[in-house]
C-alpha cells in the first residue's frame, strides 16, 4: 500500500504534471509546471513525503530520483536561453527552492499577495 501511495504521488505530482505540458515551449513549459504544482493539494501532498523520506531512507531514495527529475526539467529550461552552467544552476536550484519552500513563507509582501509575490520571484528567474 505505501508503495502505491508514492507511486500516485510520483504519478500525480511530477509525471501528468510534466506530460501535460510536454508540446509547449520550454520557458511556457515551465510557467504551466509553475500553475499546475502549485494547487494546495498537491503541494500538501509533496511536503508529506519530504516529511516521510526523513524517516524511510527507500523514500529518501525515490524522492531524490524525483527530485532529480524535476531539477533536470528546470536544467533545461533555464538552459534554453541561458549557457552559463553555473548561472543554469543557480536559477534552478532558486526555482526549486521556490515551489518547495513557498509554504514556509510567512512574511508580508508590502502590497502584494503571497501569490502575487512568488509569481515575481518565478518570473524574474527567466530574465535573460
Amino acid at each position: 500500500m505505501l508503495a502505491e501511495m508514492l507511486d500516485e504521488w510520483e504519478r500525480r505530482c511530477t509525471k501528468e504534471i510534466l506530460d501535460s505540458v510536454a508540446g509547449d515551449g520550454v520557458v511556457e513549459q515551465y510557467r504551466r509546471v509553475g500553475q499546475l504544482s502549485f494547487s494546495e493539494d498537491l503541494h500538501r501532498i509533496d511536503l508529506a513525503v519530504r516529511a516521510w523520506a526523513r524517516h524511510d531512507e527507500a523514500v529518501a531514495e525515490r524522492l531524490r530520483r524525483i527530485d532529480n527529475e524535476r531539477m533536470d526539467f528546470l536544467r533545461k529550461v533555464f538552459g534554453s536561453f541561458l549557457t552559463d552552467p553555473d548561472e543554469i544552476e543557480a536559477r534552478s536550484t532558486l526555482a526549486f527552492a521556490l515551489a518547495i519552500g513557498r509554504h514556509f513563507i510567512a512574511a508580508d509582501h508590502r502590497g502584494r499577495t503571497k501569490h502575487e509575490a512568488i509569481h515575481l520571484a518565478g518570473e524574474h528567474l527567466l530574465r535573460r
